[in-house]
């Protein structure tokens, strides 16, 4: 059985799947659907932007990745599934995972302030990367 890096899922996951997420987990970019599919065509030359795009939200629906939506960009994706914070550049969209520590007891908060069962939640900080600041 082969297994994501990093966790013990308790589902079988096929080749092109298992390739897929090594490819994701291999970087910090936060790539799109198109990026990872151009990654993963050098081991598996066959697989089809389809694949890919299907196979990543199997993933993200199984809680193995985690799918980044900001109105109005494209999805990004990344390898690690674990709550954490991202910074994304409003110039270039690159997004950056931010290390900062979880906000203790937002969650609960956020719940008994809505008739909302609160899941999880998700924080993106923006503002201008390096590079970009260095255009202006």
């Amino acid at each position: 059985m082969l297994l994501a890096p990093g966790s013990t899922p308790r589902i079988r996951i096929t080749r092109q799947r298992q390739i897929i997420l090594d490819e994701l987990c291999s970087v910090t970019s936060h790539p799109t659907a198109d990026d990872l599919y151009q990654m993963v065509r050098r081991k598996l030359p066959r697989i089809s932007l389809g694949t890919v795009y299907r196979n990543l939200e199997t993933m993200a629906e199984l809680g193995m990745i985690q799918k980044l939506e900001v109105g109005g960009t494209q999805k990004r994706f990344d390898g690690n599934a674990a709550t954490h914070y991202h910074v994304r550049c409003q110039r270039c969209g690159r997004v950056d995972d931010l290390d900062l520590g979880l906000i203790a007891g937002v969650e609960k908060e956020a719940a008994a302030k809505t008739r909302f069962a609160i899941l999880r939640h998700r924080l993106e900080f923006t503002g201008l990367c390096p590079e970009c600041q260095k255009k202006l």
